[in-house]
């Protein structure tokens, strides 16, 4: 399951930088009428047109958007619902855009966030199969062997 995860993340952070490409395509050609036409002003400030990564809010990515309890169950519920918002915020891009070399590549990374979502219900549901029915959720089977 460990080396699941260890995919899915390094292909979370090829997500990224797909994500980072197009919008690096989208603005390395604006003009300075443009980019403050447009809103993009207050990042050019800071970072001209590289890429930061941040939310549509302007929260800039960071270590805070992981979680991590050690207790599998939690984890993945985590990890399921992470790959939940990402396919979520991917069909709210393709509602407000319609050109098709950003729609394309899109559409690509919301199918893998599904299959991420599936796979990981496949890891809750094996992690299920071996906890005892008479202490379901309550205890992290890590580490408590149904000692409490």
């Amino acid at each position: 399951m460990a080396y699941c995860t260890a995919k899915v993340g390094t292909e979370e952070l090829a997500h990224l930088e797909i994500v980072a490409a197009i919008v690096h395509q989208l603005t390395r050609n604006l003009t300075m009428d443009e980019i403050k036409a447009s809103g993009f002003a207050p990042y050019y400030t800071d970072h001209t047109v590289g890429i930061w990564p941040q939310s549509a809010g302007g929260v800039p990515f960071n270590a805070n958007q992981f979680q991590s309890s050690g207790d599998p169950i939690t984890d993945l519920f985590e990890d399921m619902a992470a790959e939940q918002k990402a396919r979520k915020t991917y069909d709210n891009i393709l509602r407000l855009v319609k050109d098709p070399e950003v729609c394309d590549p899109i559409r690509f990374l919301r199918a893998r966030e599904i299959v991420h979502f599936q796979r990981f219900g496949e890891g809750l549901n094996m992690v299920r199969e071996h906890l005892d029915s008479k202490n379901y959720y309550a205890f992290n089977p890590a580490f408590d062997k149904n000692t409490l």
